[in-house]
């Protein structure tokens, strides 16, 4: 029997982290596009009881083919900066991107919209990645979270409100809650 070397594990854990969400979010489009099953009724409709289950349920969800390649690769590249001090933290931050997000739009979005995507915790993942460097002030922190603004920065127009179908409520939360996270994982760091 051949073991797995320490390092070959922990990059299978951070694949099967990002790629099982990852391939919920394609089998979901699999379904509305091949077998024409409607999902985003699962989404966050803001202020309405059924659409609670929403925030668990959208960001699996996507309205076509070009929204899902638009989130699918920052998700990955995103999520994998996340995990680079501790796989544990892929959760967290992923955990209140959702929940912090998803509760935002859900008290904020306009009336009568329905809110799907994974962008939240795309939002999510940049809100922490540029955070991490400001809460913890180490070196390498300062300077993945500089990285991270020069190649993403620009995303962070989408926390405002303008395009017509973009959640910029989403988008702003999820970018809250993975700000408060990396405020939460800096403490415990610290202790």
């Amino acid at each position: 029997m051949t073991q797995t070397h320490p390092a070959m594990r922990g990059l299978q854990t951070r694949a099967q982290l990002l790629l099982v969400p990852l391939a919920l979010m394609w089998m979901a489009a699999a379904a509305q596009g091949l077998l024409g099953i409607e999902l985003s009724h699962f989404g966050i409709v803001p202020r309405t009881v059924i659409g609670l289950r929403g925030i668990l349920c959208a960001p699996f969800l996507h309205a076509n083919l070009a929204h899902l390649l638009a989130n699918s690769a920052p998700f990955l590249i995103l999520g994998y900066l996340v995990m680079l001090r501790r796989v544990r933290d892929f959760a967290a931050v992923s955990l209140a991107a959702i929940l912090v997000g998803g509760a935002g739009t859900w008290l904020f979005g306009a009336a009568g919209t329905v809110h799907i995507g994974a962008s939240g915790v795309v939002f999510g993942y940049l809100g922490f990645l540029l955070a991490r460097g400001y809460v913890e002030r180490s070196v390498a922190a300062v300077l993945l979270s500089l990285a991270v603004a020069y190649v993403f920065g620009s995303l962070l127009w989408g926390v405002l409100p303008g395009a017509s179908g973009v959640s910029w409520e989403g988008h702003l939360f999820g970018c809250i809650g993975g700000m408060l996270a990396a405020r939460a994982l800096a403490g415990r760091a610290r202790r």
